[in-house]
């Protein structure tokens, strides 16, 4: 149970942090607070501190204004401490991120009067490696045939010599700390993936450079952090390498989900798995084409020379299964002559994620290579790795091992991918489990017929109950928009949580009651698409000229087509997503009404969620259509059949409920602060004539209703 001491240092926190920054105390807030205290106060642990209850995890709903950034840190951070654990705020956008890590925690640091220290975490990828950086100035590479593989993707190398000369003497002096995101300006990803590495090719402490390395610096800083500000795609990438690789052992840590409603599709992308033909076939090249220098500067050693002999045949046996798969998937897609001239991809996903019997016997074959060159890139990585260790003498020179590395582990990590996906394509599904979805995509590269291979499970359910809440010590998982019809069912089927676990929808701070959601009577069902298009030319062109608007479409041909068809007039005030960046079409809306003059905005998707535009800068959303997802994307497809097979309803089961959560968002734009106003117009008739319309608009916030029947 929660100690009384300890939730005096909790409302001492938040009474602190109240009055310093003359702050209206809000009850959602407090619910909050009391909530995440409660779940996190009451974990069971053993003498060693492990946790052994199962009710550590909690899911809360807070809308916008809540102030849920400040209630999970007020509530995590103290119980956090006592615990001996950390605490690891996650969210899904950078937007969030540095507000987190450039507002929030500073402002509590200074006002709360709880002493911490917090850091933020990122991957070995947006760090320069030091040892890159001084091979640059040398203007060698680490090997010559590494440089050949990246031939392609480099840039100029004048300017290549001018970046990394300009980084090295930023570095040297302390002005830069090595990450990517802090340089000043834009770098070219050809020009980066000179600089970094990967956990495979990282030697760690075997590195000369290890003293002066960006990443171990930083995760230095982590170590003595009691907060760690990370992402989704961050820690789901640390629990893939088995959990402690970047940020601390699950077990250490309490999780706060921030944005959690994106958690279960991060963590779908994670687990997916992709193999180009053509793309594998380069890269063995490569591998063919080093085997004399390899043998010439690696055979000195044994085991290595083995390996090495051993090669050739399984590069000889690999390139005609390559071509044999490659035919197969033209054959399955019905494209044995390739692509027709006007058809830039095609792409066939098979059903259930069934694998025709000759595709999966021609996997298992490239399956068995693919593991056999893995076990042999990965050996010789691990003895070149041992060789740079004086006190592990293997009989082979350290330049030699550190020339030949890089590009050894890089080629092993191309492996495991490979071997990862011909698995996913071998492997049965079990009985009335969920399936993997699996597709082929038929494309042009560089004017060549290329063929990837994909596979993917259709839920992340599994992964995430077995990795993350069952191994985290607690977690909060917290976002605007978490249940779908107003029931959390929808989230824990796809994330993974348990019944057990803590729900509660918080109540907002904001009167929805001065919003008005209207359902005009030339709303219009959009089955008919021209009798849409021209409900929503003929409500765009009658709206107010000063007034500031939001029209979210679904689809970028409807946008396109809707503000073709306005008069000149009406179109003078658009601003469409689809012809200006996104911050610039922002500032240009704002400076208008800051003019006094209307602005329309035409936005996809994307403006439904995440964009803040307060008080008289959006005083009216207009909805064109209700937004379902048709699911024709492999996974959800795979997904919408197996529902079905199991005699569900996949329409109500995923697309009203995802429906839903878009639909709250989309309404969410209007108000983001207590003073806030407006009207909410949606122009889809089928809110009003579908069976399904009812549960929607239950689900919305209190709004004033206008639908006109």
């Amino acid at each position: 149970m929660l100690s009384d001491a300890l939730k005096n240092d909790i409302q001492q926190a938040y009474r602190n942090v109240v009055e310093k920054l003359e702050l209206t105390p809000r009850y959602g807030q407090r619910l909050m607070i009391a909530e995440i205290a409660r779940t996190l106060g009451d974990i069971e642990c053993d003498s060693e501190g492990k946790r052994v209850s199962d009710s550590h995890v909690c899911v809360l709903e807070a809308g916008t204004g809540t102030g849920k950034t400040l209630a999970y840190l007020i509530a995590g951070l103290p119980i956090a401490k006592a615990q001996g654990k950390r605490l690891i705020v996650s969210t899904a956008t950078v937007a969030l991120q540095e507000q987190v890590l450039n507002q929030d925690l500073p402002s509590l640091a200074s006002h709360s009067g709880v002493a911490f220290r917090y850091a933020l975490a990122k991957g070995r990828g947006r760090y320069v490696c030091v040892a890159r950086l001084d091979q640059a100035l040398e203007g060698s590479e680490p090997n010559p045939t590494l440089s050949l593989f990246e031939q392609s993707l480099q840039a100029d190398s004048s300017d290549f010599n001018v970046l990394a000369t300009d980084m090295a003497d930023a570095y040297g002096k302390g002005d830069w700390e090595g990450d990517r995101d802090t340089w000043p300006v834009s770098i070219d990803d050809s020009h980066w993936r000179q600089l970094t590495v990967d956990h495979r090719q990282c030697t760690g402490r075997r590195c000369g450079h290890f003293g002066a390395c960006a990443f171990f610096r930083s995760r230095r800083e982590l170590e003595n952090a009691d907060v760690i500000v990370a992402n989704h795609d961050l820690v789901l990438a640390d629990l893939a390498l088995g959990g402690g690789a970047i940020l601390p052992d699950p077990a250490d840590c309490i999780f706060v989900f921030d944005e959690g409603h994106h958690l279960p599709d991060k963590a779908l992308s994670h687990f997916a798995h992709r193999f180009a033909v053509h793309g594998c076939l380069r890269w063995l090249k490569t591998l063919k084409t080093s085997l004399t220098d390899l043998h010439q500067g690696l055979a000195v050693q044994p085991t290595i020379a083995r390996l090495l002999a051993g090669l050739p045949e399984l590069l000889h046996g690999l390139e005609p299964a390559l071509g044999d798969v490659f035919s197969m998937g033209h054959q399955l897609a019905g494209r044995e002559n390739g692509l027709a001239d006007e058809e830039a991809s095609h792409q066939q996903r098979f059903e259930k994620g069934q694998v025709p019997e000759a595709l999966r016997e021609q996997a298992q074959q490239l399956l068995v290579m693919f593991a056999t060159l893995s076990r042999s890139l990965e050996s010789i990585s691990d003895i070149l790795r041992e060789s740079l260790d004086p006190d592990k003498p293997t009989g082979l020179d350290r330049e030699q091992a550190e020339a030949w590395l890089p590009l050894m582990a890089l080629l092993h990590g191309r492996a495991l991918e490979a071997h990862a996906l011909w698995q996913a394509f071998s492997e049965q599904d079990a009985p009335n489990a969920p399936p993997s979805a699996r597709w082929l995509t038929l494309s042009r590269v560089a004017g060549e017929p290329e063929i990837e291979f994909s596979a993917s499970p259709v839920s992340a359910a599994h992964t995430l109950a077995k990795h993350l809440w069952g191994r985290c010590h607690g977690a909060v998982v917290t976002s605007a928009t978490l249940t779908a019809l107003g029931r959390f069912e929808r989230l824990q089927e796809r994330a993974g949580l348990a019944n057990r676990y803590r729900y509660q929808a918080l109540p907002s701070p904001f009167d929805y009651a001065n919003a008005v959601l209207r359902v005009p009577a030339e709303a219009a069902d959009p089955g008919d698409r021209e009798a849409h298009e021209r409900a929503i030319v003929s409500f765009v062109s009658q709206l107010g000229e000063e007034e500031a608007v939001l029209v979210l479409f679904s689809s970028r041909a409807q946008l396109r087509a809707v503000e073709k068809a306005l008069p000149v007039a009406a179109k003078e005030r658009i601003l469409a997503q689809d012809a200006l960046p996104k911050r610039e079409l922002i500032e240009r809306h704002r400076a208008a009404v800051d003019g006094g003059k209307g602005s329309v905005i035409f936005g996809l998707a994307s403006f439904a969620e995440g964009i803040d535009l307060p008080g008289d800068y959006l005083t009216h959303v207009v909805i064109t259509r209700l937004p379902f997802a048709v699911p024709d994307d492999p996974v959800g497809a795979t997904l919408a059949e197996w529902i079905e097979s199991q005699g569900g309803n996949p329409f109500m089961r995923i697309s009203v409920p995802d429906a839903s959560i878009k639909l709250v968002q989309a309404c969410g734009r209007l108000i983001r602060k207590e003073s806030d106003r407006g009207v909410i117009t949606l122009l889809d008739r089928r809110v009003i004539t579908r069976r399904y319309g009812q549960a929607l608009l239950d689900a919305l916030p209190p709004f004033k209703r206008d639908i006109q029947a």
